[in-house]
């Protein structure tokens, strides 16, 4: 399989799936749930979508919704795109998102750090 078709597809279905989930599902559990990012396997049957739930104690439940409405989203995803075959989806909680704010934590603080040090190193003789 071709790997820019793999990409292609997968960013299709990331932002067919945020936008059904957003404006179309309307399971509470789901609550504020924010597709990260899709990968396809390479015969395209299957997809894993990991997303991020805005409440991290409401998780559980949300996966659970959306693995509940899957049929839905893929029948959903049917008429939407132009697809030999709709992949499986599957559901996972993007665990990189929390991971990406504590680096940018870190980094801050080290840019802080620096200036402190670069005012200091000035002000001595």
């Amino acid at each position: 399989m071709d790997r820019r078709r793999s990409q292609r597809v997968s960013e299709a279905l990331r932002e067919e799936l945020a936008e059904i989930i957003e404006y179309e599902l309307s399971d509470p559990r789901v609550g504020a749930v924010t597709v990260n990012r899709v990968q396809v396997s390479p015969d395209l049957r299957s997809a894993q979508v990991w997303v991020l739930c805005g409440e991290t104690d409401r998780q559980p439940q949300a996966l659970r919704a959306l693995e509940g409405a899957r049929y839905y989203l893929r029948r959903e995803l049917a008429g939407r795109l132009r697809l030999w075959r709709v992949p499986e989806l599957h559901f996972a909680v993007d665990s990189t998102a929390g991971a990406e704010d504590r680096v940018e934590d870190l980094l801050e603080r080290i840019r802080k750090d620096s200036q402190k040090l670069e005012k200091s190193t000035e002000n001595q003789p």
